[in-house]
């Protein structure tokens, strides 16, 4: 095996740059080191993973400034932000301080789902500023470039994934499972189809008396992912809606479809992982995990939630963390965040925040729980830190530093300051670390 890592600029060279095609004769790229050292994992296995498909890299040879990341069940669970314009709302400003914040607190990739304004200068924009793999809906851009439907070609589908690949985009969402068979049994449900790229192919379907565009083509994606390395990420364009829509035939009969895709993606060696449900019941998420890795035979699962409760509208970010931990655990590699807006409206700053605070607590929740290298090391820092009320430490390895402070001073006759060896809980009589303190204090003046 060559050891000596090849960078992007000269894997940007190559006719075959795919890190599937590189790992797979042997070499050992810059990407494939930065993620070996992040993961304490050796450079070996993580080159075996990512030949076999079991570990993706998303690293497009054009996104300059990239700090990799590794997708898989033997890395650490990361976490995805979704941020974008919609047609009522679209300034590239606002969406430049969505990601700013998404990765003050913490996002590993962020998702531009942009379907309004100028999108590919969006797209640019982020991509300029972006250091984490950056993924997008191409579906959205050719509907919104369209006119309507009618017009819309399996042409025109090609060619937005063939722009978002070049200009760097390093994985993409494509709906490429969901067939004419489908629609009918997405009929039978509550909600119907619920992704917005699910139901705007299944329309284009219905509109033309055609099979899916997407999936007719998949050998053109396939192409363009080659000379890319652009990952592709099957969208589950037939997720479930609602607690009742869980598990049916119509996500399972696209799950099958997206097992097929997944071997002919790795036969061209390009990366590929798969998307998950949706609203799915607490008793049901294991089985849906262990069913994906059966299926798609260990490709990555990059799971939305699972939201395991219909009833909490304003709160799904905490729903869907329930969940998550839960996905995480089971073997899922990557979450996609859910905000307190879902449902509801465009997410502001505030819920960008909110959704990848509740998200990295799910992921490190299921790391220390799989005892990953590591995992548990900064929860053992700060609980020192709290015992010798050590604040500005707690506040370091905290993942939202700001609210913790603000949640410690407190305000009027609450309030408390850094050098308080209590919190206004407790007060100085009750608070039991400071007890505990001074019975260790006198253990010491006795010996």
């Amino acid at each position: 095996m060559d050891t000596k890592p090849l960078r992007r600029q000269e894997r940007e060279k190559l006719e075959v740059p795919t890190l599937v095609h590189l790992a797979r004769n042997g070499t050992v790229t810059e990407e494939m080191a930065a993620v070996s050292e992040r993961e304490r994992l050796p450079i070996g296995r993580i080159v075996e993973e990512i030949a076999a498909g079991t570990l993706i890299v998303p690293a497009n040879v054009h996104h300059a400034g990239l700090a990799p990341i590794g997708i898989g069940r033997s890395a650490g669970c990361k976490v995805n932000a979704n941020i974008g314009s919609s047609p009522l709302c679209a300034e590239v400003g606002g969406e430049i301080e969505k990601l700013r914040v998404a990765l003050q607190y913490g996002a590993d990739t962020v998702m531009d789902l942009s379907s309004g304004g100028d999108i590919p200068a969006i797209r640019k924009a982020l991509l300029e500023t972006c250091p984490v793999p950056l993924g997008t809906v191409p579906v959205y851009e050719a509907v919104a470039r369209a006119a309507d439907i009618d017009g819309l070609t399996g042409d025109d589908f090609i060619d937005v994934i063939r722009s978002h690949a070049e200009q760097g985009v390093d994985f993409v969402t494509v709906h490429c499972g969901l067939l004419r068979d489908h629609v009918p049994l997405a009929r039978r449900r509550k909600t119907g189809i619920v992704s917005r790229g699910g139901s705007l192919v299944a329309q284009w379907m219905i509109h033309h008396g055609r099979e899916n565009p997407l999936y007719e083509r998949f050998d053109d994606i396939l192409a363009i992912s080659r000379a890319h390395d652009l990952t592709l990420s099957l969208g589950d364009g037939l997720r479930p809606g609602c607690l009742a829509d869980a598990s049916d035939a119509a996500q399972f009969a696209e799950l099958e479809v997206l097992g097929d895709l997944c071997r002919r993606a790795r036969r061209a060696e390009v990366q590929v992982m798969i998307e998950g449900p949706g609203h799915v019941p607490f008793d049901q998420i294991a089985m849906n995990v262990a069913r994906e890795h059966e299926v798609c035979e260990g490709a990555p699962f990059y799971v939305l939630g699972p939201i395991v409760t219909d009833i909490a509208p304003g709160y799904d970010h905490i729903t869907s963390a329930i969940g998550a931990t839960l996905a995480a655990f089971s073997g899922a590699s990557m979450l996609c965040y859910v905000t307190p807006s879902e449902h509801l409206g465009l997410p502001d700053l505030e819920d960008v925040r909110a959704g990848v605070v509740a998200y990295r607590i799910a992921a490190h929740a299921a790391d220390v729980a799989l005892g990953r290298p590591g995992a548990r090391d900064r929860d053992d820092a700060l609980s020192e830190a709290r015992y010798r009320f050590d604040w500005e430490k707690v506040f370091s390895l905290s993942l939202d530093a700001d609210r913790a402070r603000e949640r410690l001073r407190g305000s009027g006759e609450d309030f408390c300051d850094l050098d308080t060896d209590y919190c206004s809980m407790c007060g100085p009589r009750f608070c039991a670390m400071k007890l505990n303190r001074m019975l260790d204090e006198k253990d010491e003046a006795h010996k």
